[in-house]
């Protein structure tokens, strides 16, 4: 790798951390019911809502790249092979159907509008990205192990229109030529 490819990475790194953290802000000033100025992440939970049976409990959530945010304002955790193979894309609504047993099922409400681009799969300690011409992306490890990627191959991803995205979902390796 030249140095101005490892310029262009670090400065790819530099951007997705601040988005990362961007995002945290946004969710921890939404529960706390505060307003946030900054630029960063938002999640869309207009129209989702939490209700519960004597038998079920659902609970309806955003994609947020790893876990869901609830509508009762609750994170929760997605398996990641669910969402790799399921190419859940950042900010998709889904909801949780949680029996007396507690056993999960997940369903997909709505997809978010998404692109695609090429990027190449790296590690930054003990976590995957993508980089793309463009910028960086956070990706699960179930996609990369579900995929059978290495460091180095490049991939179809998938990420939100909207630009602040801070993880992306393989679609498909690239066969190398």
């Amino acid at each position: 790798m030249t140095d101005e490819n490892k310029i262009k990475a670090l400065r790819d790194l530099i951007n997705t951390a601040q988005s990362s953290i961007n995002s945290a802000k946004k969710i921890l000033n939404s529960l706390l019911g505060e307003d946030s100025q900054e630029d960063g992440l938002s999640f869309d939970t207009t129209g989702l809502s939490s209700y519960e049976s004597e038998w079920l409990q659902i609970v309806e959530w955003v994609f947020t790249g790893e876990s869901m945010l609830g509508t009762d304002g609750n994170t929760y955790p997605v398996p990641q092979n669910y969402a790799s193979k399921s190419l859940l894309v950042q900010g998709s609504k889904l909801k949780a159907i949680i029996d007396g047993s507690g056993k999960i099922k997940y369903k997909i409400i709505s997809e978010i509008p998404y692109t695609t681009f090429l990027g190449v799969i790296t590690k930054n300690g003990d976590k995957y990205q993508i980089v793309t011409d463009t910028r960086s992306y956070n990706v699960l490890v179930a996609a990369i192990t579900f995929h059978k990627c290495e460091i180095w191959d490049t991939v179809s991803i998938r990420v939100p229109e909207w630009k602040e995205a801070t993880y992306a979902v393989i679609e498909a390796i690239i066969p190398k030529k």
